[in-house]
C-alpha cells in the first residue's frame, strides 16, 4: 500500500455515528466533568477534534512526530520563528517567498533577530555565512517562483554539525513529491492554501516537527499566540488531501509539457522548471524528489508588454 493510500485510509471513523467523513466540530468549548477533567478537549484554541485529525494526517504524510495547523502559511512560519530569541541569526535562501521576507526583515529584525540571505543552491555558501549565533537555516526548495533547488541532505549535514535547526518550506513540492524530514530536516512548513487545499477556497498553514520536543514547543506557541486553523478550514484541507496525489501527478505532467514547449519557443530566453535537464538543480531534484512540481516560470527575450 502506498504512503498516500495508507494515510487516506487511516482517517478515523466517527465513533458516535460511524460517519466515514471527518465531522466538523464547530464548537468553541467542550464539556468538562471538573476543571481539567475532559475527553482531551477543553477549548477550541487549544485543541479541536477536526483540526487534530488534520494535524495527525500531515504528520503522517511528512513522516514527523507532530503536526500543527495554523490560520495561514505566514502564521505557520511565524510560529517557527518564535522558537528563536533576540541575538539569534537566521540563514535564509536568497530567493525567499516575499511574505516570508517581509516577516523576517520588517518584523523580526527589529526584535534583534538577524537574517542573512544566501544562495543555498551551493551549500558552501551556507557554511561561509554561519556564525556562533546562527540558530536556524531556512530553505525553500523549490523556491517561489524561480524554482531553485537546494540539496536538503547536504544542508542537513551542515545544520547538525553547527547545532542549528533546519526548516524546509515544502509548499512547492508537497509531501507527495518530497519528504524533507527523511532527508534530515528538523521542521517542515506548508502553505496549505496551495497544493494541500487544492481548491482556492481556504487559507491555511501547517508545520510538522521531526521530534516531539520541537513539536511540543511549536504546539505551545500555537496555543499561546492563537493563530489556529478553524474546524471548517481544517476539514477543507482534509478534503483536499484525499485527492492530493492525483492532482499533483497531473500538475507535474502538465508543467513538464509546458516547460518543454516554452524552452523550444523562439521568444523565450530562459525557462525555470527543475524537470528540464537544462535546469541547474535538475540532478538534485531527481535525487530528492519523486516529481518536479506544477509551477513553471520563464523569461522572455523581449521583456515588454507587447512581446508578452
Amino acid at each position: 500500500m502506498s504512503q498516500i493510500t495508507e494515510t487516506i485510509h487511516s482517517l478515523p471513523v466517527d465513533p458516535q455515528t460511524g460517519a466515514i467523513a471527518v465531522p466538523i466540530y464547530q464548537t468553541s468549548t467542550f464539556v468538562q466533568e471538573a476543571p481539567g477533567i475532559h475527553k482531551g478537549f477543553d477549548y477550541a484554541r487549544t485543541n479541536n477534534p477536526t483540526r487534530k485529525v488534520l494535524e495527525d494526517v500531515i504528520a503522517k504524510l511528512e513522516g514527523g512526530q507532530q503536526g500543527i495547523a495554523f490560520s495561514s502559511g505566514l502564521a505557520a512560519i511565524d510560529a517557527v520563528l518564535k522558537l528563536l530569541k533576540a541575538g539569534d541569526e537566521i540563514i535564509a535562501v536568497d530567493d525567499i517567498y516575499g511574505g516570508a521576507f517581509r516577516l523576517f526583515t520588517h518584523v523580526y529584525e527589529k526584535f534583534g533577530i538577524r537574517v542573512k540571505y544566501v544562495d543555498t543552491t551551493d551549500p558552501a555558501n551556507i557554511e561561509k555565512a554561519l556564525s556562533p549565533n546562527t540558530a536556524l537555516i531556512w530553505i525553500e526548495t523549490p523556491t517561489n517562483p524561480t524554482l531553485k533547488i537546494t540539496d536538503i541532505e547536504e544542508v542537513a549535514i551542515i545544520a547538525r554539525a553547527y547545532d542549528c535547526l533546519l526548516c524546509i518550506d515544502n509548499t512547492f513540492a508537497s509531501p507527495v513529491l518530497q519528504r524533507p524530514l527523511a532527508l534530515g530536516a528538523d521542521i517542515v512548513v506548508h502553505s496549505a492554501t496551495k497544493y494541500l487545499g487544492g481548491h482556492s477556497d481556504l487559507i491555511a498553514g501547517l508545520v510538522v516537527a521531526r521530534n516531539q520536543e520541537i513539536g511540543e514547543r511549536i504546539k505551545f506557541i500555537q496555543n499561546a499566540s492563537g493563530a489556529v486553523l478553524s474546524p471548517f478550514d481544517s476539514w477543507l484541507v482534509l478534503r483536499g488531501i484525499e485527492t492530493l496525489h492525483l492532482r499533483v501527478k497531473q500538475h507535474c505532467e502538465n508543467a513538464q509539457r509546458i516547460a518543454e514547449w516554452l524552452e523550444a519557443h523562439p521568444a523565450v530566453e530562459k525557462v525555470h522548471h527543475p524537470g528540464l535537464p537544462s535546469h541547474p538543480g535538475h540532478h538534485v531534484a531527481r535525487r530528492q524528489c519523486s516529481g518536479f512540481g506544477g509551477v513553471v516560470s520563464f523569461v522572455l527575450k523581449d521583456n515588454s508588454a507587447s512581446a508578452a
